[in-house]
């Protein structure tokens, strides 16, 4: 009885009312500092420029569906005490509880898009979800990534922000609730990115003749987005290692 009263005032409220019994999936904070535009001065001494073309990101992700198969994220396995709760209460049976990220459906290509200075990541998916039996769903996702850098741990992040989720066939009185659970997974299980980590982004060159290293470490990093392709410009500070050649 419990759960057919919050699916009728979901019904009545809309997202609104799942969003205030289930809570708004949680997003987990974006580590490091938020990646800024360059400056229109032009970059600083000791920068490189890195560039990303859209034709690349598309060519990895071919290679991720064909060669490892579909990402999949477990929805059932959400640490918040409220919402496990509910969940636990709610929501019993034999569905998988997972959605799959698929590399085509419901009309949109998942892929990375480069446009209007922003990064756009459409997600098409599948799934399913015990609902008071098992409710198979589909649809896609429209989600951004902001960057950031943590100059400590040399690593360049991705966040993922959800910014709608658009579902095929799913009866009113669940959709809410089942937009809730796929953001909550995407949120959960796919945040933070690492897109550059230490070993790719620091460097070491050997110096024979005087018996050690010259060490670069990032300091800085910015990104230019275009359409079609991402600029990254990551500048460097330098130190001298004894011993390290």
């Amino acid at each position: 009885m419990r759960y057919v009263v919050i699916l009728l005032v979901g019904i009545l409220l809309g997202g609104g009312a799942a969003i205030f019994f289930l809570g708004t999936p949680p997003a987990k904070s974006a580590p490091g500092q938020d990646v800024r535009a360059p400056d229109q001065g032009g970059a600083p001494p000791a920068t490189i420029v890195v560039t990303l073309e859209q034709s690349f990101v598309e060519g990895m992700l071919a290679t991720t569906f064909s060669g490892l198969g579909a990402p999949t994220f477990n929805l059932s396995q959400n640490q918040r005490d409220g919402f496990e709760r509910v969940e636990q209460a709610l929501f019993q049976g034999g569905c998988a509880n997972s959605i799959t990220l698929l590399p085509e459906g419901s009309g949109v290509k998942t892929g990375v898009q480069f446009r209007d200075g922003n990064i756009y990541v459409p997600m098409a998916f599948t799934g399913s979800y015990n609902l008071g039996g098992c409710l198979q769903f589909k649809g896609w996702a429209q989600n951004k990534i902001k960057l950031t850098f943590d100059q400590e741990k040399q690593v360049l992040y991705g966040h993922v922000d959800v910014e709608g989720v658009n579902l095929e066939g799913v009866n009113p009185i669940a959709n809410n609730f089942v937009t809730v659970f796929v953001q909550s997974a995407i949120n959960q299980k796919v945040n933070p990115l690492i897109l550059i980590n230490e070993p790719q982004l620091s460097l070491m060159i050997p110096v024979k003749a005087s018996n050690g290293a010259v060490k670069a470490r990032a300091k800085d990093v910015r990104a230019e987005i275009l359409n079609g392709s991402l600029k990254l410009y990551v500048t460097y500070e330098f130190s001298g290692m004894r011993g390290e050649g």
